[in-house]
């Protein structure tokens, strides 16, 4: 088995490195570089986004007929792996790698027409309406309503941790449209715009401080049956298709092996106790046993590209990608904090200082990995990560998951 690249395959690498070098301001790579959550900033994030598009690079995994690349499974995870080094920020994944996949799949060629180019635009920029407070990992149990009146709907109701309410214009929603029988039937899936009476936005502050999330309300929205997705009342499917990119859509493992190496090298210059934190055994344990992990689910992570690739649906797997990526991620944020100095100061991330729980520490100050930035950044990446393993579906969910459609349990 010859496990190099190719020379076809190297150069398509050092074209995709070529275009970020040479499109990737400062502003926006600083974005990227800093970003304490997996939304880094909007503008930013939307700036990059224009920049793809003008490439033809948006959405290369999108059908070709849609603006789509007919692209290898290595090319797909080459275009990743080269973002990821050049520290680019990620794009909202709402519109481009959720939605946009229900649209093409369930919508008509009029919602095609419409929404998809404006997608790859950023022209319409979605939000996801799907939790609600009483409704989340069990969502199933949402009471959203919406009730026919004409060639319309009429919404009530309200969404929470709805990231990115603030920015959006449309909002894809699950909202019940009858409440018999079991209750995965009476849901539909629906497209609303957010510019119009009745529609309200509440920010949720974070514990880290940030406001990235919001609850959505909804008082008498008036909503053309036009914006439907799939069929009334069958909406269950649709969502679940949803959740497959959602939870498995993502190419985690090249941006866990960045952040892996930007951790190693951090904890290569931070001298505690006389050697540096690299040298402490049971440090570079943990981190060798990370990347280990990471290489485990980047194999992962190109089987489930060659799948969807030949048009299959990737199932429980996109349930498997979410539980590794997200605890691995969540894993990284420990060890960062440990070389960032300020594990014991961490939920007190503005108060966090060199050395704040670690006797003779000693913080570097060059480069990337300089005490700085990366002491201020550490704390609130840890903060937010711990929602890694609750949004998109619980963990526990997605066990259970496993354990049923695979396992046969």
């Amino acid at each position: 088995m010859n496990l190099d690249w190719s020379p076809d395959e190297k150069a398509f690498a050092a074209e995709i490195a070529e275009f970020c070098a040479r499109e990737l301001t400062d502003d926006i790579r600083d974005a990227g570089m800093h970003a304490t959550s997996v939304y880094p900033d909007h503008d930013a994030s939307m700036a990059w986004q224009l920049k793809l598009h003008a490439a033809g690079l948006a959405a290369p995994h999108w059908p070709e007929e849609h603006g789509g690349k007919d692209w290898t499974v290595a090319q797909h995870y080459l275009f990743a792996n080269e973002k990821a080094k050049a520290s680019a920020p990620s794009l909202s994944p709402m519109g481009i790698h959720m939605v946009a996949h229900v649209i093409a799949a369930f919508g008509t060629p009029e919602q095609k027409a419409f929404f998809l180019p404006r997608i790859l635009t950023g022209e319409v920029f979605f939000c996801q309406g799907y939790s609600e407070p009483n409704a989340g990992s069990d969502l199933a149990a949402l009471q959203m309503s919406a009730v026919p009146d004409g060639d319309d709907f009429i919404l009530n109701g309200s969404k929470i941790w709805t990231t990115h309410a603030q920015e959006a214009n449309w909002i894809f929603c699950l909202v019940r449209t009858h409440s018999e029988g079991r209750k995965q039937e009476g849901i539909t899936f629906i497209l609303v715009p957010m510019d119009q009476g009745g529609v309200s936005v509440r920010p949720i502050v974070m514990l880290s401080g940030e406001t990235v999330q919001n609850q959505v309300f909804f008082d008498d929205v008036r909503v053309s049956r036009a914006n439907v997705i799939g069929e009334v009342d069958r909406g269950w499917q649709v969502a679940k298709f949803l959740l497959e990119f959602e939870r498995g859509g993502s190419a985690y493992s090249a941006g866990l092996k960045i952040r892996a190496q930007n951790i190693e090298a951090r904890a290569a210059k931070v001298r505690v106790g006389g050697k540096s934190l690299l040298e402490h055994g049971d440090f570079a344990h943990r981190l060798a046993r990370a990347m280990i992990r990471i290489d485990v689910l980047e194999v992962l992570e190109l089987k489930l590209l060659s799948s969807a690739g030949r048009g299959e649906s990737v199932g429980a797997m996109s349930s498997l990608m979410k539980i590794m990526g997200t605890e691995l991620a969540q894993h990284l944020t420990e060890l960062a904090l440990e070389a960032a100095g300020t594990s014991g100061t961490v939920f007190q991330p503005h108060a966090a200082r060199p050395g704040a729980d670690v006797p003779e520490y000693e913080a570097p100050e060059d480069g990337y990995v300089s005490g700085e930035k990366w002491q201020a950044i550490a704390p609130l990446k840890y903060l937010n990560e711990r929602a890694g393993s609750i949004y998109a579906g619980s963990n526990e969910i997605q066990r259970n998951i496993l354990a049923r459609h695979v396992l046969g349990l």
